[in-house]
């Protein structure tokens, strides 16, 4: 009988299969084909040669990053072990989301050698002597001891690696990794837009891009017990949807493939997939590309980050619009920054998985920066991270209302006339509306408007 695999083993053998092989291809087609060289998909150029090519610095940084990435999966003969952590986005935390599950996935000469999965809920009861839990968990979520579920409340994906991993050896888990990916929620929406709509001979409805996650999640939680699925059988729909995206995946054009490939790119870009490898030299180019989920610690301009953490909403993140309006004066004897954040609660009613959205937020300003004034924020708290200043508090959204929180504050005056700006944006929250606008020393006012779905910086 043909083994049978989890959504979430498909999920990652994809997402493994199109970072490290398609990947591979695409820049070979796409950067060496001109230069008529003729290579295979298991050639590899040094960096020397690399460097050597008419491209820029980024893409020759991404090309050295994929060849070193080919050897470790593809080459390599030793067997690589990973930690793979599914972020349930809908459910936000720092680091993109409550982690519900984990995987071990074993990799060799690029073939999964093994997945398994782990349900966290399970396995934090396993944990012995674990540290209390961050502010203000104890006090929102009832719960006393961390575990793997909540121990990704940094926004830095590095320390969370470091948290997880400690807990999962007190939980007396045996093995040793070669590095830990992370993947939101997003990611099976990134499979679907690829593959199109699906629908299950078994289940109502069909799963598509735009409505997948909250079909998915009704399914697992309130729609077996109308069809008569036994408690133990209701993700039984992960399967076969498994199932149905792997079939479909084999039948993918080269068009689609290609597709498929740019979405996964893009997905890395905006967070909801983070790595981290034990391999220095691997690691460091997985930060040089923004693929490494880092917080900016040497960055000494201005600096913004909004990070933000479910305290028992539910699955309100679903919900959730938000959008940023930060204005910086540096006409003013000393800068003045004036930020607002609206988030906007479009649920119209609280059900089983929505709820009045509660948030412990912090927003990472510059070290030097001196808040002022605080609108709309309750529980305030002030502390030092990652070379930054922050403002943590509690945040409360109503369902179908919205809520601004404004925060004023002065800048360095060093800032007048040497000024630059970068946002970070939190892994797992993506297409925030944002506006800022910039009055230099003289008085001239710029403004750009975008959305917020990768770090960005300010251009002059």
């Amino acid at each position: 009988m043909r083994k049978k695999y989890s959504l979430k083993f498909w999920i990652t053998f994809w997402l493994v299969a199109s970072i490290f092989l398609a990947g591979w291809f695409v820049f070979w087609q796409n950067h060496f084909q001109s230069l008529n060289k003729k290579v295979t998909s298991s050639s590899s150029l040094s960096t020397k040669a690399i460097n050597t090519l008419p491209l820029s610095e980024m893409k020759k940084s991404r090309l050295v990053l994929i060849d070193k990435l080919i050897k470790e999966f593809i080459n390599s003969e030793q067997e690589k072990t990973f930690l793979v952590l599914f972020q349930n986005n809908m459910e936000l935390r720092p680091g993109g989301g409550f982690i519900g599950s984990f995987g071990i996935l074993k990799v060799k000469k690029g073939k999964v050698v093994s997945f398994q999965t782990h349900d966290t809920g399970n396995f934090d009861g396993r944990i012995k002597n674990a540290p209390q839990v961050p502010y203000p968990m104890e006090k929102y979520l009832h719960v006393k001891r961390l575990g793997l579920r909540d121990a990704n409340f940094s926004p830095d994906f590095p320390t969370n690696v470091q948290q997880i991993e400690k807990l999962y050896y007190q939980g007396e888990g045996k093995e040793k990794f070669d590095g830990v990916i992370a993947i939101t929620a997003n990611v099976l929406q990134s499979l679907l837009e690829v593959t199109g709509p699906i629908k299950l001979k078994n289940y109502p409805g069909t799963y598509d891009q735009e409505n997948a996650l909250i079909a998915l999640e009704w399914q697992v939680e309130k729609g077996y017990k109308e069809q008569g699925v036994k408690k133990g059988e209701r993700k039984s729909v992960l399967k076969e949807l498994g199932e149905e995206i792997i079939q479909r995946m084999h039948n993918l054009t080269v068009k689609q493939k290609l597709q498929l490939l740019k979405i996964i790119m893009q997905d890395l870009k905006q967070k909801d997939i983070q790595l981290y490898f034990k391999d220095k030299s691997i690691e460091k180019l997985i930060k040089q590309n923004g693929w490494a989920g880092k917080v900016n610690r040497a960055w000494s301009k201005d600096y913004l980050m909004v990070v933000d953490a479910n305290l028992g909403a539910y699955k309100s993140d679903y919900y959730i619009q938000r959008s940023i309006d930060y204005k910086v004066d540096l006409s003013k004897a000393k800068p003045q920054a004036i930020l607002k954040i609206t988030y906007n609660h479009t649920a119209q009613k609280r059900d089983w998985m929505t709820n009045n959205y509660l948030s412990y937020t912090r927003i990472y300003l510059p070290q030097k920066a001196w808040v002022i004034h605080h609108k709309n924020t309750s529980e305030e708290i002030f502390g030092k991270e990652f070379q930054k200043k922050f403002l943590g508090a509690t945040i409360m959204v109503p369902i179908h209302q919205k809520k601004t929180i404004t925060i004023q504050y002065n800048l360095p005056v060093s800032f007048k006339n040497d000024y630059n700006l970068l946002i970070q944006k939190q892994p797992g929250v993506n297409n925030v509306k944002t506006k800022i606008t910039i009055i230099n020393a003289n008085g001239k006012e710029t403004t750009q408007k975008f959305l917020l779905n990768q770090d960005w910086q300010w251009r002059k």
